[in-house]
């Protein structure tokens, strides 16, 4: 399943990609939202990445959560 790993502070979890969903781990629900956000912004090349990355590609740099 498609997904990211998001640090923050000494929160860590793993997202689903597109849906947001929280696999693994927590984050405070303020965080949630803006990484969801971030998630649907980038959808299309979380994923292209998580296709490349799947296939032992090298990925491309997505703008970063600020």
């Amino acid at each position: 399943m498609p997904h990211i790993h998001v640090k923050y502070q000494e929160q860590k979890a793993v997202i689903a990609i597109p849906s947001g969903e929280v696999l693994e781990g927590e984050l405070k629900p303020n965080r949630l939202k803006l990484v969801e956000a971030w998630i649907e912004i980038h959808q299309d090349e979380l994923v292209a990445d998580w296709d490349l990355a799947s296939q032992g590609q090298s990925v491309f740099p997505i703008e970063p959560l600020r």
